[in-house]
C-alpha cells in the first residue's frame, strides 16, 4: 500500500510539473505587457502604388484579431496606437523563360513598412521596420499578377508584424 501511495505521489507530481513552463496566452512583448486595446489607424502610403494602404492595414489587423493578444479598437478608446507607413515597394525579376531569357516568369515583390507603437501620452513603446515579399509567377494579365503579389507579400509583412507585436519575436 505505501509502495503504491509513493508510485502515485511520484506520477502526479510528473504530471503536474511537466508542463511548468508553459502558460496559457500570448507572450506579449515587455513593453507590451500593460496593452490590452490596441489601435491599428490606416498605414501611411508613401509609394506610387494605389490602394495599398488598405490592403496592408487589414492583413495585419486580421492577424492582430486571429492571435488573440489585443483587441483591436478605435484610437479613441485605444492604450496604444500603431502606426505605420509603407516606405518602398519593390519588384524585380526573379526567373526568366526558359528560351526567353530577356522574358520574366516570376517576380519578387517586397513591401518595407517602418511603424511605431505609441502609448496613449505619445510616448514611443516599440519602433520597427519589418519586410514581407513574395515570389509569383506571371500571368498574361501583369496587373493582375501583380496585384496578387502584392497582396500575397501584405499578408507575409502581416505574419512578420504580428508575430513581433505579439510575441516579441
Amino acid at each position: 500500500m505505501n509502495k503504491l501511495f509513493t508510485l502515485a505521489l511520484l506520477f502526479s507530481m510528473a504530471i503536474l510539473t511537466g508542463c511548468s513552463g508553459y502558460h496559457l496566452g500570448s507572450s506579449k512583448p515587455h513593453q507590451l505587457a500593460n496593452v490590452t486595446k490596441l489601435a491599428v489607424p490606416t498605414f501611411k502610403n508613401d509609394t506610387l502604388q494605389p490602394r495599398l494602404e488598405v490592403l496592408v492595414t487589414n492583413a495585419l489587423i486580421k492577424k492582430l484579431q486571429n492571435s488573440g493578444a489585443y483587441q483591436i479598437v478605435p484610437v479613441s478608446e485605444a492604450d496604444a496606437v500603431l502606426k505605420a507607413t509603407i516606405v518602398n515597394v519593390a519588384g524585380s525579376p526573379s526567373r526568366s523563360v526558359r528560351n526567353n531569357t530577356l522574358r520574366t516568369a516570376e517576380i519578387l515583390t517586397r513591401l518595407m513598412v517602418r511603424y511605431t507603437v505609441e502609448d496613449s501620452t505619445g510616448k514611443n513603446l516599440i519602433v520597427g521596420q519589418k519586410q514581407g515579399q513574395s515570389n509569383i509567377v506571371l500571368d498574361p494579365n501583369f496587373q493582375l499578377s501583380e496585384r496578387q503579389a502584392l497582396s500575397d507579400a501584405a499578408e507575409r509583412l502581416s505574419i512578420v508584424m504580428a508575430s513581433e507585436l505579439t510575441e516579441g519575436w
